[in-house]
Order: C-alpha cells, then sequence, then structure tokens
C-alpha cells in the first residue's frame, strides 16, 4: 500500500469578536507572528511595514527541533487577505478575514500547497517531523493554537 506524500492543504476559522480592522492590525504585519505563531519565535522582516514583496528571515520550534526560514509576502488584499510563500518549500500560509453581521470578523487560516513541497522539505519532514501525515497532524493543531491566539489578541484590544 503507498501513501500520497503530498502534504495535505490545512484550512481552519474562528469567529472573533472584534471588527476586521483590528484583527488585520495584528495579521497583516509580519512581524507579529511570535505574538501568535504555534512554531514562529523570531521574525526579521527586511525593510519597512509589511507590504507585498517583503521577505522575512524566521526561526521556527517544535518541541526541541529548531530550524530557519525564509518568507515573502505575495498577496496583500488590505483588510481581506494576507499570504505568505515558504521559500524553501514553497506552501503558501495566507490569512482571510471576513466581517460577521455581528460586527465581528472570521478568520481562516490556510496552508496552501499549489505545487507540492521541495524534495528538501519532503526529506526532511520524513527524516526529523515523523513523516508528512504527522507534521500535518501537528502543523493542523499549531493553526488551532494560532487562531485562538490571535483572537485573545484582538478581543483584548477593542
Amino acid at each position: 500500500m503507498t501513501t500520497d506524500p503530498t502534504p495535505a492543504q490545512l484550512e481552519s476559522s474562528i469567529e472573533i469578536d472584534a471588527p476586521p480592522a483590528r484583527v488585520w492590525e495584528i495579521v497583516s504585519e509580519v512581524r507579529n507572528a511570535p505574538q501568535w505563531s504555534s512554531q514562529a519565535v523570531k521574525v526579521l522582516a527586511l525593510g519597512g511595514r509589511t507590504k507585498p514583496g517583503t521577505l522575512a528571515l524566521n526561526l521556527n520550534k517544535q518541541g526541541t527541533l529548531v530550524w530557519p526560514t525564509t518568507s515573502k509576502v505575495v498577496e496583500v488584499e488590505p483588510g481581506r487577505r494576507i499570504a505568505n510563500k515558504v521559500l524553501e518549500n514553497g506552501t503558501v500560509w495566507a490569512f482571510e478575514l471576513e466581517p460577521t453581521g455581528t460586527g465581528g470578523t472570521r478568520l481562516t487560516e490556510r496552508r496552501e500547497t499549489p505545487n507540492g513541497t521541495s524534495a528538501l522539505s519532503d526529506f526532511l519532514v520524513d527524516k526529523f517531523f515523523g513523516g508528512q501525515e504527522r507534521f500535518t497532524d501537528v502543523l493542523d493543531q499549531g493553526v488551532s493554537t494560532s487562531l485562538q491566539r490571535i483572537k485573545a489578541l484582538a478581543e483584548r484590544g477593542v
């Protein structure tokens, strides 16, 4: 029996009792990621405020494993969507915001793998993270954690 090694797309949403503008302040600045991310512990963004093309050097941690990545902001729709591409593996991480009928925000975080991931990334995930399925499960849990942290930050600031 063979399994599909292609990483699954991840997606999770949360309702936040804060207006989209407040949530956008948090998720649209890549330097904020260590405040809420389940893996990013340090982000050094090159240039001023985050905009399309912004490059970032990221230090990530999961358990005892620590690794660097670089990312590039590939899409910005102010107040609606921001997407970063991880240059080492080709995944795209995006946040999408939608206003709710109660003045709050529905925030969706998504990992997209439009071209799969790089061979190097696949090798490292298999060697150090327990394989693609296990790593995807950990990432999925991390997305839920990140969304909960963003919710707490946004609602605290209202």
